[in-house]
């Protein structure tokens, strides 16, 4: 059942169970109400025909004359009056009155009793006057249940009718006012393909459910487009960065191979296809170190890595491979107490990840001066990583982690595009954050953050 008919049913449903109860509420009000007030009537019509009929005042005339003038006669009313009878003749009384016995007990030891036989309402009184006991009786028809209560149900079913007709538009109209966001968003949901992952769902500033669904579908067509482009950048650039050295490679061998050679011409020849080689397996050893940190980090094995430490060794590193660097440590925000310096790690990985980037800032900024700072809060240790060199474009640095990728101002520079893709990995592995801050010409600032251990090896 479609969620639109559901809808329609449900309201539909509601609305006539409220009518219906709303209804049978005033209808059995109104019933009551005119049984007690005509039992009200007919009591009085009572306790007046007895002060005529049994007293014998000076001022029967004037309620003779009163009950003529106002007390107008009900639909076949009759009245009875007759001694109080014994509790012998009870039963006799009432198969001659034509009421249950119940009543003449009742309004022999209560003094006043009411019954209905249908629409006949009887109301009794026991009056006593001059040392003697009567009973005085008054029975009549309803009319006003007979007429008016009947009018009130007709006209009570007449506006269930047209309420259920109103009710069934209204839900109509509610359901598709509902459901028809949701049909919008299954069209517009049937446009989007792997070929146009830009078209997004329209969104409201309403802060509801649907438009919570449209940003959240929304959120997840960014990752989704974010993951087409990073598999597109990295088929590009790994088919480009794999392709060169074996082009060079194949050329090589090719020219050599054309003609006759001299010894020499041979050995130059297997000296540059060795070199293209040792590229070749440097990118392929880097495309599958990556592809290993991609991994659940628990079947790497984590230890204490104590960062300062780490970093210092990190520095040696560095130092061999670019001797001129101008790497400042910046040591001035670590905390009193050790043990905040300390991860949950791998230490190797993290020696990597941190050579990266620290190696990243020497060669792009000509080994001007670069600045290493490490902190700790009560939950994370921070590292900072700021150089001036030539920085990352900024429309290109949400392209920083794809593999293979590099900067449009970094082909001056030696360099796979491997790097920052590994250092995330690592991070993510030590349940860490790494954010990337560029200015153009200015320089990169990098920021790695890693939660503080917990030694439950």
């Amino acid at each position: 059942m479609k969620i639109k008919t559901r809808i329609l049913l449900l309201l539909t449903v509601i609305f006539l169970s409220f009518i219906f109860l709303f209804s049978g509420f005033i209808y059995y009000a109104s019933a009551s109400y005119s049984f007690q007030d005509f039992y009200k009537r007919l009591e009085i019509r009572a306790a007046t025909t007895a002060k005529i009929h049994l007293e014998n005042e000076q001022d029967i005339n004037a309620i003779r004359e009163v009950r003529q003038s106002y007390l107008e006669e009900l639909p076949r009313e009759e009245i009875q009056i007759l001694p109080t009878p014994s509790a012998d003749s009870l039963f006799f009384k009432s198969r001659v009155l034509g009421v249950p016995v119940r009543f003449l007990t009742d309004l022999k030891a209560q003094g006043s009793a009411n019954h209905r036989k249908q629409n006949i309402f009887y109301s009794g009184i026991r009056y006593r006057t001059a040392g003697k006991d009567y009973f005085v009786i008054v029975s009549a028809e309803n009319y006003y249940y007979t007429h008016h209560i009947r009018y009130l149900r007709n006209l009570l079913i007449s506006a269930l009718i047209i309420s259920m007709v109103v009710i069934l538009l209204i839900s109509f109209w509610i359901s598709r006012k509902i459901v028809e966001p949701l049909q919008d968003i299954t069209t517009r949901v049937r446009d989007i393909s792997s070929e146009n992952l830009n078209l997004r769902l329209k969104t409201s500033s309403k802060n509801d459910e649907l438009s919570t669904l449209a940003n959240t579908f929304n959120d997840m067509l960014d990752r989704l487009e974010a993951a087409f482009e990073t598999q597109k950048n990295f088929v590009s650039n790994a088919s480009h960065e794999l392709n060169t050295p074996l082009t060079s490679i194949i050329g090589e061998a090719d020219v050599v191979l054309s003609k006759p050679r001299q010894p020499h011409e041979y050995q130059e020849a297997l000296t540059a296809i060795l070199e293209e080689a040792e590229k070749l397996n440097k990118k392929t050893q880097a495309l599958l170190f990556l592809a290993q940190t991609g991994y659940n980090g628990k079947v790497v094995k984590f230890d204490k890595v104590r960062m300062d430490q780490l970093i210092l060794d990190v520095k040696e590193t560095v130092d061999k491979i670019y001797p001129s660097n101008r790497v400042a440590l910046d040591f001035s925000f670590l905390p009193e107490n050790p043990e905040k310096l300390k991860v949950k790690g791998n230490e190797q990985l993290l020696h990597l990840a941190l050579s990266n980037v620290i190696m990243n800032a020497c060669k792009y900024s000509n080994n001007d001066t670069v600045r290493v700072s490490l902190g700790a809060s009560a939950q994370q240790i921070v590292i900072v990583v700021k150089d001036l060199g030539i920085g990352i474009p900024e429309d290109e640095i949400k392209y920083i982690y794809d593999p293979y990728f590099r900067a449009s101002n970094t082909k001056s520079f030696e360099g796979y595009g491997i790097g920052l893709p590994i250092t995330r990995n690592v991070v993510k592995m030590h349940d860490g954050e790494i954010q990337v801050r560029s200015v153009l010409n200015q320089g990169v600032t990098v920021e790695i953050k890693l939660p503080i251990g917990n030694y439950t090896l």
